[in-house]
């Protein structure tokens, strides 16, 4: 039999001689770092830690990957006078488990084979032996755990399948997959619901509190919202405002290394996927006693905080307190309430909050909005779909989800609270999980300087120490003046760093803060309870807990990792359900919005937030890519970033999760003598 073509390098065993080493001689200007892989081979960055040390990503080609795999640790060898290297040795290997589909085809040998879902896993894996406990097929998504690594391109790896998920056409095989792939725990052990069982019987008492259940606390949350972490309440405070943000005290039932603090701390997070949630604590606590229903007497930790005249905080005070909370507001009906649109029901519901008062509530997000904008916090123009499902779970319609006023208010009033609490705790020694966000990379920030000036921004000449979050508000801005303000959020998001976890307090960029925490959302945070452990232990005088120890770095390290794994699980979950529904509209045409511009085609985006790509390989001309001003260009007909351009969906794959368009209206050029296009 023959031997299975690389399909994914589109190369064969048969084409060249095999390489099968995995180290080469090194040379005076090797260095180490980590392999990306693209359509092509890999990149290759230079680093020490977070640092970028050297401002180029050189190429590499097929040939010279030694058989590296996405994100595996490698050293290469620069080739002089160009931006390309050669792997001399792969030094860790990343990738142990592979998520895909198996495939079967007797010209082959082996026969049996899985193609990664993953585009950047360049091999097909050879399937050596079956240890799911269950029988596979051809079509079946399965995750496979490589024993046996490429030497070279011309090389397979080979592995064992350890879990069998169903076909990869199935729901709920993909669902499932998806979960495996990013280790999201979906049960709690038995004994951990015990103890939360235990701890959910405690009688709820105002010793040691502040008594504040008279007052007029309240939530605003989703529709569908189950778990109630804040809530507010705010008056006057002579020229200026006093604001309340009470937060369920988690804290209380919860304790430090019981049973069920390990298992917050190794879910780090809850996860919200379209359908479901698989939450950081049981249910009988994220729902039930720690949770600020209406009507109920709740355990909270309150943070006061005096604003004057301009939302600028003056004065802050944490205290244990004893809420019940008055109203279980909506976004929804409090937007109506706050645009005058709202019935009677709704007006009735929410007859404790007065005119005045409703208006005092958007006065004071007014002026911490002014605050935070004369700042440069940065507010990206973000799209977020929001995916409608039947009885059944199938999704019926997908719609872009908008922010009121009642959104926006809530998020400025937590945002207070949270620099409120950072900047007490830093003030007194308490140590802290900061949420940190660095200065984007220089290399980065100039290739986005000038993207700006290719789309005629304006951006000017800066220095370095110029580079403020007040700049890049300031293009945004421009953008959105322009109607491309989505695009360039887009390409500024991909400039600035991830924000993360730490016990090392270095400001906030994105926020244009210099002491940010997360305090607000314990029921579904690690950090956010770690961090209300910490205020409590202060507040009740344990010097011995509040002593700095290695916890609180490594608690931050580990939530910040599993907040990845959230996001990324989520993500996928997100475009899982929205291939399933553009499934049933394959062939249709739509208005899109071109997103990203490539040398291999164009992403664009839908009005209903799906994004697909419009490959090179389908378009009926040939074009040049310009990636200083990011362009496809053929005669007269160009694609831009922010263009509006009309598509059909061809294809959509829901193993990979993936969207093809083609160009519904591209016209047809005649190309002219002596023209020189790149594909």
């Amino acid at each position: 039999m023959e031997k299975k073509r690389n399909m994914r390098y589109g190369r064969s065993s048969s084409d060249r001689g095999r390489r099968s080493i995995y180290t080469k001689k090194r040379s005076a200007r090797s260095y180490t770092g980590r392999f990306f892989a693209t359509s092509s081979g890999g990149v290759f960055f230079r680093t020490d830690g977070n640092i970028v040390l050297q401002d180029k990503k050189y190429f590499i080609d097929a040939d010279d990957t030694l058989g590296a795999m996405h994100g595996d640790s490698v050293t290469v060898k620069v080739k002089e006078a160009h931006r390309s290297a050669v792997v001399i040795s792969i030094d860790e290997r990343a990738v142990k488990l592979v998520i895909g589909t198996v495939c079967d085809d007797e010209r082959y040998d082996p026969p049996m084979y899985v193609e990664p879902d993953d585009s950047k896993i360049k091999f097909v894996i050879n399937i050596e032996d079956n240890v799911s406990g269950t029988d596979i097929r051809d079509g079946d998504k399965v995750e496979i755990k490589i024993t046996n690594y490429p030497e070279s391109i011309y090389d397979e790896p080979s592995g064992v399948i350890t879990k069998a998920f169903g076909g990869s056409q199935s729901v709920d095989a993909n669902y499932k997959a998806i979960l495996s792939e990013f280790d999201i725990r979906t049960e709690f052990p038995e004994e951990v619901l015990t103890e939360a069982d235990r701890y959910a019987e405690m009688p709820i008492t105002a010793d040691g509190r502040i008594d504040l259940r008279s007052e007029l606390i309240f939530t605003i949350d989703g529709s569908d919202a189950k778990d109630f972490d804040d809530a507010i309440s705010f008056e006057r405070s002579g020229s200026g405002y006093k604001l309340g943000v009470h937060i369920a005290d988690v804290s209380e039932y919860v304790k430090g290394g019981t049973l069920l603090d390990n298992e917050a701390y190794e879910r780090g997070t809850s996860v919200y996927f379209t359908d479901k949630v698989v939450p950081m604590l049981p249910t009988v606590l994220s729902n039930g006693v720690c949770s600020l229903n209406p009507g109920v007497d709740r355990y909270a930790l309150s943070v006061f905080i005096e604003l004057d005249r301009f939302g600028e905080i003056k004065e802050k005070k944490v205290s244990k307190s004893l809420i019940n909370s008055k109203i279980r507001g909506v976004y929804s009906e409090m937007n109506q309430l706050l645009e005058g649109k709202a019935s009677e029901a709704i007006k009735e519901k929410y007859s404790a909050l007065s005119e005045d008062k409703t208006k005092l509530m958007v006065e004071i997000y007014e002026k911490l909005k002014q605050k935070n904008d004369i700042r440069g916090a940065i507010e990206l123009d973000s799209d977020e779909g929001m995916i409608i499902l039947d009885e059944n779970g199938v999704p019926t319609d997908i719609v872009r989800r908008d922010r009121g006023l009642s959104e926006r208010i809530i998020e400025q009033f937590m945002l207070c609270a949270n620099e409120a609490v950072a900047r007490l705790m830093t003030e007194r020694g308490i140590p802290c999980i900061y949420r940190v966000h660095e200065t984007p990379d220089r290399d980065k920030t100039v290739a986005f300087i000038q993207f700006a000036h290719n789309l005629k921004l304006n951006p000017g000449y800066v220095k370095k120490e110029s580079i403020t979050p007040k700049y890049f508000s300031g293009l945004l801005e421009k953008a959105k003046d322009n109607g491309i303000g989505n695009p360039v959020s887009y390409m500024l998001l991909r400039t600035m760093q991830k924000a993360k976890y730490s016990d090392n307090n270095i400001g906030h960029f994105g926020l244009a803060n210099k002491c940010y925490c997360h305090f607000t959302s314990p029921i579904r945070r690690y950090p956010d309870l770690v961090v209300h452990r910490y205020l409590k232990a202060y507040l009740s005088g344990d010097t011995k807990t509040v002593r700095r120890d290695a916890f609180v770095a490594n608690a931050a390290k580990k939530s910040s990792e599993n907040e990845l794994k959230a996001m990324s699980a989520e993500r996928e979950i997100e475009d899982l359900y929205k291939c399933i529904y553009m499934k049933n509209h394959i062939g249709e045409e739509h208005e899109a919005i071109i997103r990203s511009v490539t040398s291999f085609g164009i992403f664009c985006t839908l009005s209903n937030t799906f994004e697909g790509l419009v490959p090179m390989n389908l378009m009926k001309n040939r074009y040049y890519y310009d990636e200083s001003s990011l362009t496809l260009g053929c005669g007269s007909n160009v694609y831009a970033l922010g263009d509006k351009v009309r598509v059909r969906i061809e294809e959509v794959d829901i193993p990979t999760r993936k969207i093809t368009f083609t160009l519904a209206d591209e016209p047809n050029i005649k190309e002219e003598p002596g023209w020189t296009r790149r594909w």
